[in-house]
Order: structure tokens, then C-alpha cells, then sequence
């Protein structure tokens, strides 16, 4: 018998402080103008001191665990995609674990924004190789931690956020196929130079400000534009499949000027791509299952949509998965 991983809960998180375009101004040389006309970004969430990573993804999953009717017990699996862990190690999965009084495996991925495609992955094949039943896949940054905000072609796209769904082994098909990809060779492109065992925090790293992300944002964006398509067309084909059969796209909310271009050279209507950054900013691996969860519980998803969801990020990295929705509708009640 065929198994297939179906999505049967989703949930989502957001910080409460919301950071505005026009609080940017204050902070750094730029214009609401300036960051909406380049990014289509107006504010985004930042986390308060005291919160980090595993407290948006603990938020996240327990709602998720909710709308799927379980409780921690009942998962076998716990896999976080994130690349602004609450430390080195242990692992922000096992952190989650912990809080939320599971009792599974769990481990990080860090595929930088393309980090949940690459845990849902992970899972999916979990399931299908029938080494697991229920696995939770979590996508969870805090990355404005690591941002330099006298940086403003930097500290303009980012926030913070998570998101999570629940898979469950079950006949009905779910997740049809996922492409992944990596090229090392740019990852001088996107970055946090130091911070790890090859350049460990010191004064003179302090100094220089290199524990901060960098970007070199024209050769991302060439980069995004090309992948993204090609990504998305993989995964469908490998599903036998194509773009006319897509009832939605919901793509990494990098920036606004990637998502309309990709939307472009797919050939797809406005109205079936998903996009929030205008309100959220780049959240990097919470960001495809904060669109997806904001899809959801907007109503606008229906059982057996079609869905691809695509993501790239720093390594460089991408990754599409396209999913045949079996999640209801969510009542006016949740």
C-alpha cells in the first residue's frame, strides 16, 4: 500500500512588536517611500529581548498540534528548519521538545530561507518510508538578531516569525513531490561571516561588525528570479504536472519585486500567487508556512488545491515542494 504525507494541521506565530518603516527611519538612513518602492515590505514583527527562535516555534507548532486534533505525544518526529538557532547547540528542536513535554526524535535543519522546504522533505520521506506517522515540521527564524541595523540595505527586509504544519501517514495523497537544490559556490552571496568555529566572536569582529548578516542583493535577487521557476516546474513535473495546474503559489516572501517577476515567467494570475510581505518582511524558513497558515485561515484554501511552495536562501539553496491541500476549510470558530 502506497503512503502519502498529508498535511492535517497548521499553525503559525508572530511577535507582538510590530517595526515600521517609518521606526526605520529613525534608526537608519532611509524612507518608508525608499523600502516600500524596492521591497513592497511597510512593517515587519521583531522579536522583544528575552524571546528567541524556540519560543515563535513552540507557539507555532502548539498551534498546529491543535488544529489537528493531537496532543506532543502523538508525534514521532520533530524536525525545525532554522538558521538563527537559540544556540549552537543543543539544537532549537530539542528545545521545543522540551517545552512542549514531547518525547521524539528531533533535530534542526538549516537551509537558510529554503530551510522548511528542506524539513518538509525530510519528513514527508520519514513517513513514506514508513519510519514515522506523525511528524512535525517546523519553519522558525529570529533573524533581526542578527541583523545590522546601521545596515539599511539589510535591515529594511527582515523579521521575525514561525510556522509549523503536521503531517500524518495516510493513503490520500499530500505532499506529491519536492526538488531540492544546493550551490556552494555562492556562498559568499548571503552570509553571517562570523559567529561560527571559522571566525569566532572576538572584540575585533565585534568591531567590525562581520557578525551581521551580509548580502550582496542584486546577484540574490538574478539568483531568485531564475531558481524559483525552474524549482517550482521540476517538482511539478516530477508530480506530471504543470504550472496550468497550480491553484496556488506560495512563494518565499523575500521581497515583492521577486515574487511579481517569478510570478511573471510562470505565467501565473495575480490573484493565485500568495503574498503577505508587505506585512511580515523576509522571515526566512518561518516564512512559506506563515504565507501557508495566512492562506489557510483567510479561507481562501480549499481541500485538493493544488499548491507549490518555494523557497531559496543563503548556502545557496532552494527547494519546491507541491502539495494537494487535504486540510478543511477552518471554521469561523478557530
Amino acid at each position: 500500500m502506497s503512503i502519502s504525507a498529508r498535511i492535517t494541521g497548521i499553525g503559525s506565530c508572530l511577535p507582538e512588536r510590530v517595526l515600521k518603516n517609518t521606526d526605520l527611519e529613525a534608526l537608519v538612513e532611509t524612507s518608508d517611500e525608499w523600502i516600500v518602492s524596492r521591497t513592497g515590505i511597510r512593517e515587519r514583527r521583531i522579536v522583544d529581548e528575552g524571546q528567541a527562535t524556540s519560543h515563535l516555534a513552540k507557539k507555532a507548532l502548539s498551534a498546529a498540534l491543535t488544529c489537528a486534533g493531537l496532543g506532543p505525544g502523538d508525534i514521532d518526529l520533530l524536525i525545525v528548519g532554522t538558521s538563527s538557532p537559540d544556540m549552537i547547540f543543543p539544537s532549537t528542536a530539542c528545545l521545543v521538545q522540551h517545552d512542549l513535554g514531547m518525547s521524539c526524535p528531533s533535530y534542526d535543519v538549516n537551509a537558510a530561507c529554503s530551510g522548511f522546504v528542506y524539513a518538509l522533505h525530510a519528513g514527508a520521506a520519514a513517513i513514506e518510508s514508513h519510519r514515522a506517522t506523525r511528524v512535525a515540521v517546523v519553519g522558525a527564524d529570529a533573524l533581526t538578531r542578527h541583523i545590522d541595523f546601521t545596515d539599511r540595505t539589510t535591515c529594511v527586509l527582515f523579521g521575525d516569525g514561525a510556522g509549523a504544519v503536521i503531517l500524518e501517514a495516510g493513503e490520500e495523497a499530500g505532499v506529491l513531490a519536492v526538488s531540492l537544490g544546493a550551490d556552494g559556490a555562492g556562498a559568499d552571496l548571503l552570509k553571517i561571516p562570523a559567529g561560527g568555529s571559522a571566525a569566532p566572536v572576538t572584540r575585533e569582529v565585534l568591531a567590525a561588525r562581520t557578525n551581521y548578516l551580509t548580502m550582496n542583493g542584486n546577484e540574490v535577487f538574478r539568483f531568485a528570479v531564475n531558481v524559483i521557476p525552474r524549482a517550482t516546474i521540476e517538482a511539478l513535473e516530477a508530480s506530471g504536472l504543470t504550472v496550468a495546474d497550480l491553484d496556488w503559489l506560495v512563494p518565499h516572501q523575500a521581497n515583492q519585486r521577486i515574487i511579481r517577476t517569478v510570478e511573471k515567467r510562470l505565467g501565473l494570475p495575480h490573484d493565485r500567487v500568495f503574498s503577505h510581505v508587505d506585512r511580515v518582511g523576509n522571515t526566512s524558513a518561518g516564512s512559506i508556512p506563515l504565507a501557508l497558515d495566512d492562506l489557510y485561515t483567510s479561507g481562501r484554501l480549499a481541500p485538493g488545491d493544488l499548491v507549490a511552495l518555494v523557497g531559496f536562501g543563503a548556502g545557496l539553496t532552494w527547494g519546491a515542494a507541491v502539495v494537494r491541500w487535504t486540510l478543511a476549510r477552518p471554521t469561523k470558530e478557530a
